[in-house]
């Protein structure tokens, strides 16, 4: 079982991101804070979850946290301050929509950028073992998944509703036929040999 947060004493949020290493869409992050007595049998990182535990958990999360937050950083801040900027900045964006300030702040991953005068920790593969990153992750994770499965609508071509924007062969071959949208990231290798962006008339 996953243990509830870093620390015994603070009000700690955690967070997490979803989307980094996709060619399309937003990069997108939560921020969670969970009551001290929160505790779940089924609560992991969201990509070990099948779609179904996930979509329960995110209702579970939603209405059991004490707080949570979820924030979209867009393709062109992430083509303009790196994959890896946004990613951090998104983290902020959801801590800043917090309704309760936390005292201490669980990261995923290794890297973070200080977030006001709160200490952090990063912990690495967090989501695996803290119950408030894996909140985190399954917010960010499904609010991300809803927001791509929205614009497949728009360009159902690219297959959005299931790559979720990852850089699929599928994904990689109808960017070769059709070119780039607005929602492609256009400081990532779209694919194997780039040689120009050709955007198509929406």
């Amino acid at each position: 079982m996953l243990d509830l947060q870093f620390t015994d004493d603070k009000v700690e949020c955690g967070t997490d991101e979803a989307g980094r290493g996709c060619l399309a869409g937003p990069v997108t992050a939560a921020a969670v804070i969970l009551k001290k007595d929160f505790s779940s049998l089924i609560l992991n990182d969201s990509k070990k979850l099948s779609l179904k535990n996930r979509n329960l958990l995110k209702i579970l999360i939603k209405e059991k946290a004490v707080s949570y937050g979820v924030a979209h950083v867009m393709m062109k801040e992430i083509d303009k301050i790196n994959i890896l900027n946004a990613s951090i900045k998104a983290m902020h964006l959801s801590i800043d929509s917090l309704s309760v300030k936390p005292e201490f702040i669980s990261v995923d991953g290794n890297k973070f950028h200080p977030y006001l005068d709160i200490d952090h920790a990063c912990v690495i593969k967090g989501d695996g073992k803290y119950l408030n990153i894996a909140a985190a992750s399954i917010l960010a994770k499904t609010a991300r998944d809803a927001f791509m499965e929205e614009i497949h609508e728009e360009y159902p071509m690219y297959n959005w509703k299931k790559n979720k924007g990852y850089p699929t062969k599928e994904h990689r071959e109808a960017i070769e036929k059709y070119g780039i949208t607005k929602y492609h990231r256009k400081s990532f290798k779209l694919f194997p040999t780039q040689l120009s962006l050709e955007i198509p008339n929406p």
